[in-house]
């Protein structure tokens, strides 16, 4: 039986360039960036803040729009497919986007191998979990040559893999690590996880001084002592109390350990909330309205602008992006509202003709209903151009009918304003 791994299975047949030399930046020395993160994702108040966010832009939308005369379709291809269903055979699309967030705010980096077949069609989008990687260059191309920690490496065009950066600054490609800035809070969330436990411990031993009342020798001092403490010092001495007889006496030492208050620890804490952009409701899913639109607006939708921007860079041709080809990440922010804010947003749109009904229903979280994509339109609104007409009553012009139609099509007879039936809906 044929050996199959993973990497067969991403990279297939690849065969990646050689004689390739090292690519050299502006700012740096050698091009290449270590994604081993140490012990800062498997801090707990870390992993919760990235969970928090990944789970969340993990809900994000993606597809493959098309924007042509003024009117945007949605693409119903393999492509779409792929990103909203199943990215790659290993991942669904919400794991998919689940793994890229986590990688971006534990790395600051983040890529995505696209996968081709033989006529460059795209058949799996994989992201990639690696050791280490460094930017090469072969006839005049941009390439990155990943390590993984399985031993294996591949060299891939840079214009086969999407990448998202985080705090981009002082490095010419890379996102900055984390290590360097968030290591003093870091440092002191471990030290005081381990105070926590030294104290717990130590509340539950004795601690003290045994004075014989007779003079041993240094060996058989140190044989009482060590009995003593294997006998009641000891996890086995679960009762905490220890026994002597007249040969010695047990002086015991208060152990006041110290330990962090709550107030303390919420500001430590709330210093990792401020680094990844989340507060305590969003990490407890406890929020409201408004704390969810800040959380949106602030941390999901610039994941989502720079998915959008990423994704339709990579995936697509210039000709194709020259047809008005894109891929959007979009998120249906009424979802998280209050029904009475849903209530008042269609009372007020509806009428406008934004909203079909099916849309409507979406929006209160109901099925759609057959022929439920029409508009409801109020005769209320009237053409801009035809407004004076609706007020004075006087004739509309041939002129003024042909710069526009209100709310009913602009069609007026004579004598009679637009809109005349005020409070009245048309289909």
């Amino acid at each position: 039986m044929e050996f199959r791994n993973m990497f067969n299975a991403v990279f297939g047949d690849k065969k990646p360039p050689v004689n390739v030399t090292q690519y050299q930046f502006l700012n740096d020395y050698a091009p290449f960036f270590s994604s081993v993160s140490g012990n800062f994702y498997d801090n707990d108040v870390v992993r919760t803040c990235i969970d928090a966010i990944a789970r969340n832009a993990a809900k994000l939308k993606p597809k493959h729009i098309r924007r042509a005369n003024g009117r945007i379709a949605t693409v119903a291809d393999d492509l779409q497919w792929l990103l909203e269903v199943r990215p790659n055979p290993y991942m669904s699309a919400y794991d998919f986007l689940y793994k890229v967030v986590s990688q971006l705010y534990t790395n600051n980096n983040s890529f995505i191998y696209i996968h081709l077949d033989t006529l460059g069609k795209i058949t799996g989008l994989f992201p990639l979990s690696y050791s280490s990687i460094e930017f090469v260059e072969y006839q005049g191309e941009l390439y990155c040559r990943f390590y993984f920690l399985g031993g294996f490496k591949m060299t891939v065009p840079y214009t086969e893999l999407i990448h998202l950066r985080r705090h981009f600054n002082g490095d010419d490609i890379f996102g900055e690590s984390n290590q360097k800035p968030f290591k003093p809070t870091l440092s002191l969330i471990q030290t005081v996880n381990e105070g926590i436990i030294n104290a717990i411990k130590s509340s539950a031993r004795l601690r003290g001084f045994l004075k014989f009342t007779q003079t041993l020798r240094p060996e058989d001092l140190k044989a009482q002592r060590d009995k003593f403490v294997a006998d009641y010092l000891s996890v086995n001495n679960d009762g905490g109390i220890g026994a002597v007889d007249a040969k010695a006496d047990f002086t015991p030492v208060e152990m006041n350990s110290k330990m962090v208050d709550d107030k303390q620890m919420a500001v430590i804490r709330d210093n990792a909330y401020r680094y990844f952009g989340v507060s305590e409701n969003i990490i407890k899913a406890d929020y409201t309205e408004d704390q969810w639109n800040a959380f949106y607006e602030s941390v999901l939708e610039p994941i989502a602008i720079q998915l959008s921007l990423e994704f339709t860079e990579k995936c697509f041709s210039d000709r194709e992006k020259g047809f008005g080809n894109e891929i959007v990440f979009e998120a249906n922010r009424l979802q998280y509202a209050s029904n009475q804010t849903k209530i008042n947003l269609l009372q007020y749109l509806m009428p406008m003709g934004i909203f079909s009904v099916n849309d409507a229903l979406e929006i209160l979280n109901m099925p759609p209903v057959e022929d439920g994509d029409r508009r409801i339109f109020s005769l209320n609104y009237v053409n801009a151009k035809l407004a004076d007409a609706y007020q004075t009553g006087a004739p509309a012009t041939d002129q003024n009918l042909n710069t526009g139609s209100g709310a009913n099509g602009g069609k007026t007879t004579e004598g009679n304003p637009p809109g005349g039936n005020a409070g009245a809906s048309a289909r």
